[in-house]
């Protein structure tokens, strides 16, 4: 992903693109609790979705099929057919069994072509084979969801996957950011996945010890209010929580996001990121060249933040809205 002008003027050296799908699976797969994120409600058709009961693999293999789409350039609404097409042949979990010898998470059976087993459970090959049929339906992006995976799949229940248009749709915009997220455009899906993953997430071995201090902090206020000036203990808005954070390690930064996005050390490549890394994006009230919000990153491609008023201190991924409309990162500890 080309890096906007604005966010190279505003940081003065360009971040780097997103990491390749198969260290993002990678990633996935090995780091369980960094499959939280927010999905944006515009563009939906309103209907009832089940998105908070997913399990962390489930999102985690939701992530993968859309990242895979976006690197395959899949056109959309691809990723939503594909992702409908796992949560209906496998709840997106990526089964070792299945009728007869289907596999994975789409159920692909190793007798109709679809490759080896081990193959069949790579969630990346699995999808790359599902977009990859897809791409030869004719028309299949003016089909309807159960259509077009009808097309792919052969399968004995060909209307069994409308019901999961909803969701699908959801997690495809959340992970490929079809829609233009902001922290104010947050669901449900962030507070309740959030709170299940702060209790997964462990701070990674050595590193310095006021970090430690202040990632501890910040994730003891998860599950308390957003509140505009707040400084805590009972509610914070997202400096507020930044600057109390740090000053628990000992390490005073200033108050608001546009002052804190000029102290410290400037990091400027997201594969440099480092555990207690400030990250600053525009904001509903800023600018590029000043911030008007601020998260912390934990490491394993996660992030704690306060979003607005409606919703709790949560952890968030840097995936998505995070890393598309970074415009500054700054270290405290250097």
């Amino acid at each position: 992903m080309p890096v906007k002008p604005a966010i190279v003027a505003a940081i003065s050296a360009p971040l780097l693109a997103v990491a390749a799908v198969a260290a993002v699976a990678g990633a996935i797969i090995t780091a369980p609790d960094s499959t939280t994120t927010s999905i944006c409600t515009a563009g939906f058709r309103g209907g009832p979705t089940r998105i908070g009961s997913l399990s962390a693999a489930q999102l985690a293999n939701a992530q993968i099929i859309a990242q895979v789409g976006m690197n395959m350039r899949v056109p959309a609404p691809g990723e939503t057919i594909a992702i409908a097409t796992a949560l209906q042949e496998s709840g997106l979990q990526n089964l070792n069994y299945g009728d007869r010898d289907s596999l994975g998470l789409f159920q692909q059976r190793p007798s109709q072509g679809w490759g080896s087993p081990a193959q069949i459970l790579t969630p990346t090959y699995a999808a790359q084979q599902f977009y990859s049929r897809l791409l030869q339906v004719p028309g299949w992006r003016s089909m309807s969801t159960t259509d077009a995976a009808q097309a792919v799949q052969r399968s004995g229940f060909p209307d069994a996957y409308a019901k999961w248009q909803d969701e699908a749709q959801a997690l495809a915009t959340a992970f490929t950011g079809a829609s233009k997220c902001t922290p104010e455009d947050s669901s449900d899906i962030t507070v309740a996945a959030g709170a299940a993953n702060a209790a997964r997430y462990h701070i990674p071995v050595g590193l310095p010890a006021p970090i430690v201090t202040a990632i501890s902090f910040a994730l003891a206020q998860i599950g308390k209010p957003y509140i505009w000036g707040g400084t805590g203990p009972d509610g914070w808005d997202c400096s507020g929580l930044m600057m109390m954070a740090y000053r628990a390690a000992g390490i005073a930064i200033p108050r608001g996001s546009v002052a804190q996005s000029t102290v410290g050390l400037p990091v400027y490549d997201t594969n440099h990121l480092l555990p207690g890394d400030l990250l600053f994006v525009p904001g509903s009230d800023g600018t590029v060249t000043a911030p008007g919000h601020v998260g912390m990153y934990l490491g394993q491609g996660i992030l704690v933040e306060a979003p607005h008023s409606g919703l709790n201190v949560q952890l968030s991924l840097l995936a998505g809205y995070w890393r598309e409309n970074l415009v500054a990162i700054r270290r405290e500890i250097y």
